[in-house]
């Protein structure tokens, strides 16, 4: 690999799916669902609905050591509403197959994690909802059971709890 593709590779933009967990703390910054996020020290303090405003690395440290959460992954959601804690990865799709496929197999590992004590979510937009053959739509039309929404139906989610 030359300079000139060195230099080409490091200058081109992030893949949309590789931005949205910051676009996702912002968006949850905003009060889009109703509540603004809190520091560690506040969520912690009290058991009012709350959102977690952390980085990824800092909520699975909460989740690990309050939730049992075992997964070496960062979480993108750790919420409580109703005095039910709610953990969740948030990944927009923009394609099928390759790394959208990991992309998509993540956050449903998460939904699967063992031993957690809270609820697992996946907020997943993008091409999975397109109705296909891929296995991303069969995927989250089969496994019934799974908690999985776009972030336009978060808010009525987690207060419906």
């Amino acid at each position: 690999m030359g300079l000139d593709e060195i230099y080409e590779k490091s200058s081109e933009p992030k893949e949309t799916n590789r931005q949205i967990g910051p676009m996702f703390q912002n968006w949850l910054r905003k009060k889009s669902l109703g509540i603004t996020p809190v520091a560690l020290s506040e969520f912690t303090s009290n058991t009012r609905d709350a959102i977690l405003d952390a980085s990824d690395s800092a909520s699975k440290e909460f989740a690990k050591n309050s939730l049992g959460y075992k997964r070496d992954k960062g979480l993108d959601l750790v919420a409580r509403f109703n005095d039910k804690y709610v953990i969740g990865e948030a990944k927009f799709l923009t394609d099928f197959g390759g790394h959208q496929n990991a992309q998509f197999e993540d956050a449903i590992s998460t939904i699967e994690a063992k031993g957690v004590n809270a609820i697992k979510i996946a907020v997943l937009d993008g091409v999975l909802y397109i109705k296909s053959a891929n296995k991303m739509h069969k995927s989250i039309t089969t496994n019934k059971n799974y908690n999985i929404m776009s972030a336009l139906v978060l808010r009525e989610f987690l207060y419906s709890l």
